[in-house]
């Protein structure tokens, strides 16, 4: 079997799920299951309708209503016969969506995963549903059912003795050439949903790669393979045609956007293959991360992650940082499930950089104020550059201010003053 995963993308209008269905029938040659993330920008928008999110209720009803219609004009394009079955169908999960919208807010991590993980059940939904009105025979399958992880919403931990058990009784079973499944959704032993992270469908098809002992898996993206930078910041970007397994770990660890941080391990033990190709051009050879040994060719890498904001931390006695005030800072931000993109210690202050997020950055404030004083900055952009030289540092950051900054023999890490 064969996994392909198509990110949103790839799958943010009628016209761009035509494309998809015209890659997947090329490759049915072989079983295949397919992972799918929500269309286009629809995570952005049902993170504005999670519970106490929205400042009142017209505003919640408005994006509902968005999403509804954004997703119900891509089916009326697609579907010859406005009477399939698959309309009704999504009916229902708007309706759904809808209620779990308006629950009264509970914990803001778990709301999260119930109300965004719609953007997956709608999207697979209507592309399997699309699929199957055209002759591309398919069944579609609810991955909670299948991938299981414990309650840490917002970012499950897998239980993969578990998963590859349900993986192989409910998929390997299946007398169908395509399996449609969600990315980024999971399930509980009690029958929560749960998600893996922000963009976390890449991590969805390593997992089931690994646990259905995949022949390869392939992501499906709007670049030509895995670039040496993101083209949003480069115009002179350099395609890495074999990038090998530890290298692509360390890349998604510092942020690179073209693969999840939690993806390769899975697919590293098991020795499988992880393409990167186009979907704007299917037949280019694209790049492959697999056991190589160096980056071929060997170039600087940049990676850049914006919207980030640095919190100082002091004491508010005389003590200076020691072990049980970091141990207290780290206890919240695991409670709060905030990832640190960076950090810094002296005798007197602990620096930590993360991803700007209003509702959580309030939270932790409002949990630190009670022992530390704190000094933030926000609007910044963390550059790391692997295989960097002076001349690279100063011509990327190119007079900015350097608020923070780390290096190591290969990698550097700079907090700067973001140019917009």
């Amino acid at each position: 079997m064969k996994i392909f995963k198509f990110g949103g993308a790839s799958v943010n209008s009628a016209e761009a799920i035509r494309n998809v269905a015209h890659i997947v029938q090329q490759n049915l040659d072989t079983p295949l299951l397919v992972v799918i993330s929500a269309m286009g920008k629809t995570t952005n928008l049902l993170e504005k309708v999670i519970p106490g999110v929205p400042s009142d209720d017209d505003e919640r009803r408005a994006l509902l209503q968005q999403n509804r219609d954004y997703h119900l004009s891509i089916a009326d394009s697609l579907f010859a016969d406005k009477g399939d079955a698959t309309f009704g169908r999504l009916h229902e999960l708007f309706d759904q969506l809808d209620e779990v919208s308006t629950r009264k807010a509970t914990n803001y991590n778990f709301d999260y995963d119930q109300t965004v993980s719609f953007g997956e059940l709608i999207s697979t939904t209507l592309i399997s549903g699309y699929l199957n009105s055209v002759g591309i025979s398919n069944v579609w399958v609810d991955v909670r059912d299948v991938i299981r992880t414990n309650e840490n919403y917002r970012e499950g931990i897998v239980d993969f003795d578990t998963t590859r058990r349900q993986a192989n009784s409910q998929l390997s079973t299946l007398n169908s050439q395509l399996i449609i499944t969600q990315g980024f959704i999971a399930g509980t032993a009690s029958g929560t949903t749960t998600t893996l992270g922000r963009e976390g469908s890449d991590y969805s098809a390593s997992i089931l790669s690994y646990c259905l002992d995949a022949e390869s898996m392939t992501i499906w993206k709007d670049v030509p393979g895995f670039l040496n930078a993101d083209p949003k910041f480069f115009s002179n970007t350099i395609k890495i045609n074999e990038i090998p397994f530890n290298e692509a770990i360390e890349l998604a660890y510092y942020g690179a956007s073209v693969i999840h941080p939690k993806t390769v391990k899975p697919i590293q033990n098991k020795g499988i293959h992880l393409n990167i190709k186009s979907f704007v051009d299917p037949q280019a050879e694209g790049s492959v991360i697999g056991p190589f040994k160096v980056i071929e060719p060997m170039t600087p890498l940049y990676i850049f992650k914006n919207n980030q904001v640095l919190i100082s931390i002091q004491p508010k006695d005389f003590s200076f940082i020691a072990e049980d005030n970091l141990q207290a800072i780290f206890a919240m931000l695991a409670e709060l499930n905030i990832r640190v993109n960076l950090m810094q210690n002296s005798a007197l202050s602990f620096s930590l950089c993360i991803d700007y997020n209003e509702i959580l950055l309030e939270h932790l404030r409002q949990r630190l104020e009670k022992d530390f004083r704190l000094v933030y900055n926000s609007g910044l952009q963390l550059i790391t550059i692997r295989y960097y030289t002076q001349d690279i540092i100063e011509q990327i950051v190119a007079g900015r201010h350097i608020l923070l900054q780390q290096r190591s023999r290969t990698t550097t890490q700079l907090l700067v003053e973001d140019k917009a």
